[in-house]
């Protein structure tokens, strides 16, 4: 099976990630793809579903798939990436006195 006869799921957990690949078919929509895969017996997807293909949401799991397309199972966010972004700052911070970040790394 080449390239450009598959459709790619791909889903990531906390702890594990998820690229599975599908055989292409005529017609072919998002749902189908995610119900071939078997993906659901892998791991449990949150509900409602939602998909993106190459990360471009889509409203609704009817939208036609093309081949070589990843289809991407989004899952809710476990933490504000603008505390993730505070955190990082807090435990490294950049002063006056300081050279920063990347000086620390090159020091060790």
């Amino acid at each position: 099976m080449s390239e450009l006869t598959k459709v790619w799921v791909a889903y990531v957990t906390e702890t594990e990630q998820f690229v599975l690949s599908v055989a292409f078919q005529e017609n072919m929509t998002v749902a189908d793809a995610i119900e071939l895969s078997g993906i659901r017996k892998l791991s449990s997807l949150p509900e409602p579903l939602i998909c993106g293909i190459f990360g471009v949401k889509v409203k609704d799991l009817d939208v036609l798939v093309h081949a070589g397309d990843r289809v991407e199972i989004y899952r809710p966010l476990t933490i504000n990436p603008k505390d993730i972004r505070r955190n990082r700052a807090r435990n490294n911070p950049v002063g006056r006195y300081c050279r920063g970040n990347r000086f620390k790394q090159l020091k060790q």
